[in-house]
């Protein structure tokens, strides 16, 4: 898949994978805007390839971003190449432009986010995991555009 948006201007879909669950939010670049969607369930990290489609299709994003899980100290752990592989297989599979992006503390600042605006109620795993793909999409943007 072509990308014809210029930078500045693309619509990037970000995922913070996981083996039970894949967060994921929406954004814009020119506005900086982002938001959470639905959770994917997944079993041993294998999405629903369908609903991830239907994702795409509905929303048709011009990059997608997928959260990089590491140590604190930078190192990869394992679920780090499992997030590597989530990532070639949406390229492979749909053809768009995937990065990474570090995702460190995401789920801290996920949760704490949600406890914030909701309370206990509001931690529920699918809730964290797409707030932690908001985030991530939040922190790329920042990066690029501080």
């Amino acid at each position: 898949m072509t990308n014809k948006t210029p930078i500045g201007q693309r619509c990037v879909m970000a995922f913070d994978f996981g083996m039970k669950s894949i967060g994921v939010a929406i954004g814009q670049e020119m506005s900086y805007s982002t938001r959470s969607m639905p959770a994917i369930k997944a079993r041993d990290g294998i999405p629903n390839w369908a609903l991830i489609e239907q994702q795409l299709n509905d929303w048709k994003p011009d990059l997608l971003l997928v959260g990089l899980p590491l140590n604190m100290d930078g190192t990869e752990q394992d679920i780090t190449q499992r997030a590597k592989k989530f990532a070639n297989r949406l390229h492979g599979r749909f053809g768009y432009q995937v990065e990474t992006w570090d995702e460190r503390l995401t789920t801290v600042d996920a949760k704490a986010y949600l406890f914030e605006v909701g309370g206990y109620k509001n931690l529920t795993k699918e809730k964290i995991d797409s707030k932690s793909a908001e985030i991530i999409l939040m922190s790329w943007f920042e990066n690029l555009y501080g």
